[in-house]
């Protein structure tokens, strides 16, 4: 049975493991990303360190790394990556760079593309010809997935719901679908500061029966809905599924964005779409990578390495 290791760089924590061809993880781990003082070349010499920590002990058919930033899956660079969270990710050739330095091919994945074909694979998107995935967080990402494999789009940007334009060109979707946006309305209904609150917190005052955080909630829901009928009418995938740790929370907010998704879009345009939350939590982008190196995606890579 071949094993693979499976990185995800994300804007807080890395999380890798290695894992079966069949999803057994036989270990696992994560460790700081610390972008912004280590810069690129400390996320590339991480996920090198991390392969060669492995192969040092088991063997290893190739590396899959899923990572924030618009990324070329061909070549493995990281085509745009905001400065901000992530100062000279741009251009970084980081599947070349991880497969030349320990031997083995490299797949690399934008994360909301890999945490989509996770999903797809053996999650909420589970045998859909078609489905969108949004992923929620402190932004909001998205992917397009059609039999299973993710749709990038002419430049690898495809499935970027947050940079929706709403409310004219004053704002963009993740600005006011965000748990960003959410927290923030919390926080200034109850005068303190964002950086105090976490969304556990406004959805414990919501079972309190706190009325401002009930609100929060309740445009947060709202507008999630507004996003995914704009997405539905447009592309009519089989399921439409909301992800990303907020989603956690779906007793709560599955009625509100059922509800509002109805109101919005009209019968007739949303009878082959259902909706759907994420199943596999925060192992979805190393789910993602496994299902993208197994078969095909694994001899691409190969190729490209070659």
């Amino acid at each position: 049975m071949r094993n693979f290791i499976v990185i995800d760089v994300g804007g807080t924590y890395i999380k890798y493991g290695l894992v079966t061809e069949e999803g057994t993880f036989k270990q696992r781990g994560k460790m700081p990303t610390r972008a912004r003082t280590d810069g690129a070349d400390g996320i590339v010499e991480k996920c090198i360190g991390i392969a060669r920590e492995y192969l040092g002990h088991f063997y290893a058919d190739g590396v899959g790394i899923s990572t924030a930033g618009i990324v070329n899956p061909g070549t493995g660079e990281i085509v745009f990556a905001g400065a901000g969270s992530f100062p000279g990710y741009t251009g970084t050739k980081l599947g070349a760079r991880v497969a030349e330095a320990v031997g083995l091919p490299c797949l690399v994945e934008n994360d909301a593309n890999a945490a989509a074909v996770g999903e797809g694979w053996r999650g909420a998107a589970k045998g859909a010809e078609s489905a969108f995935v949004m992923m929620v967080g402190t932004g909001v990402g998205g992917a397009l997935l059609l039999h299973g494999r993710p749709y990038h789009g002419a430049g690898y940007s495809s499935g970027e719901a947050g940079f929706m334009r709403v409310h004219g060109e004053q704002r963009i979707f993740e600005e006011i679908a965000s748990t960003r946006a959410m927290l923030q309305e919390a926080a200034y209904s109850h005068n303190v500061s964002p950086a105090e609150l976490t969304g556990e917190q406004v959805f414990a005052w919501a079972r309190q029966g706190d009325a401002d955080a009930i609100a929060a909630i309740a445009h947060f829901a709202d507008h999630l809905a507004e996003g995914a009928a704009n997405i539905t009418v447009l592309l009519n995938p089989e399921v439409f599924v909301f992800g990303g740790g907020v989603m956690a929370q779906q007793a709560i907010l599955g009625a509100r964005i059922r509800r509002r998704f109805e109101q919005l879009v009209p019968e007739a345009l949303r009878q082959g779409t259902r909706l759907a939350f994420a199943r596999l939590g925060n192992d979805a982008c190393l789910y993602g990578m496994l299902a993208l190196l197994r078969g095909a995606g694994l001899r691409k890579a190969a190729a490209d390495a070659e």
